[in-house]
């Protein structure tokens, strides 16, 4: 059989469909996601261990078949007729091998195209600090991030950095300079790439992912140092970034890490994809700027006051995220029942709608 063409029918499968992921498991017919619920293609052939197996192996180069086979799971990317990208994941479940695929358009859409706030755009326009989006697994954070990153390369003479695993969105450089950097390919690790970074005349830095204290470390020391850093984390709010980051160091370091973080921090981003009255998925987002009232708060390590102040600071720009919600309602983009479902307050967000 030949599993290249299989993998690429089935991927433009996904496509026609519009797609953001394909599953392959054995035992298991190959599952699409659309539009945020779980599709049975019906129509195709149970995949068996066989299949999933060499579906995974005709992607991978020997090197990174060896790796895959040691370490028992791998991320990579792949791409398609040079229109579309994407982010393989594949791991080892019960003995046998499952593929996880995300869809990535090459198409890097624009703030107003994935109905962003568009207070985003001052966040482009910023010198320096640190910038951090934020959201459960598969809730936009690449999308948004290419999105604010395309934006300063269409409009600013800069040179950008990118570290990612896998390089997920590939930016045609306008204005700026952009070098993409792929961990395990191009670098070693986070950490490596970005202390690297900080000698290679950087004036944006991306990274795709801070896994280690090591990273976080250096990612605020380059946003304290004059570098505009962008980074996401899998967190659901503001305060709860602001608690991780200042967690994942030791007690005797976190006043210093504090410190830091209330002078370098520019803005928290927190986003959940929602489906919407036309069947397409939105994002409603908290947005969190460093102000004077925040950077106290850091400070002070009071970061369960830091909703209020997100909840009074409209005029700096500041969305609390039941604010979003409730004007996606209000513009029937969303149901009032969806917003009710995903809110983290839903008695206050009744008093809104």
């Amino acid at each position: 059989m030949d599993y290249h063409q299989q993998l690429h029918r089935l991927l433009e499968i996904g496509i026609e469909r519009k797609a953001s992921d394909l599953h392959i498991s054995v035992g298991s017919q190959p599952i699409l996601r659309i539009n945020t619920n779980l599709t049975v293609l019906e129509k195709e052939k149970i995949i068996t261990s066989e299949d999933s197996r060499e579906l995974v192996f005709c992607l991978l180069g020997n090197e990174k078949k060896e790796k895959f086979l040691k370490e028992k799971e791998i991320d990579f990317a792949y791409g398609l007729n040079k229109e579309f990208r994407f982010r393989i994941n594949a791991y080892f479940t019960k003995g046998g091998i499952a593929i996880a695929i995300r869809f990535i358009s090459q198409k890097i859409r624009t703030i107003e195209e994935l109905n962003l706030p568009l207070i985003f755009k001052e966040i482009t326009e910023a010198e320096q600090g640190f910038v951090l989006v934020t959201g459960a697994s598969s809730q936009g954070k690449s999308t948004t991030l290419a999105a604010l990153i395309d934006k300063i390369n269409h409009t600013r003479r800069e040179h950008i950095i990118t570290i990612e695993d896998p390089i997920e969105y590939l930016f045609q450089p306008d204005k700026s300079l952009i070098n993409q950097r792929e961990v395990y390919e191009d670098t070693l690790s986070f950490s490596q790439a970005l202390r690297s970074s900080l000698r290679e005349d950087p004036d944006v830095i991306m990274v795709g992912e801070m896994r280690d204290l090591e990273t976080i470390s250096t990612a605020v020391t380059a946003a304290e140092t004059g570098h505009l850093v962008f980074a996401t984390l899998h967190t659901n709010s503001a305060s709860q970034t602001i608690h991780r980051i200042i967690d994942i160091f030791s007690p005797q370091h976190q006043n210093q890490i504090r410190a830091q973080l209330s002078s370098s921090l520019l803005a928290v981003i927190s986003q959940r994809l929602l489906l919407g009255i036309d069947k397409k998925v939105i994002p409603a987002c908290e947005i969190m700027f460093n102000t004077s009232a925040v950077a106290n708060l850091i400070r002070e390590n009071k970061i369960h006051e830091l909703p209020a102040i997100i909840e009074t600071s409209k005029k700096e720009g500041m969305i609390p995220f039941n604010a979003s919600l409730s004007d996606l309602v209000k513009k029937k983009l969303i149901s009032k029942e969806m917003a009710l479902k995903y809110s983290f307050s839903p008695k206050d967000l009744e008093i809104r709608l």
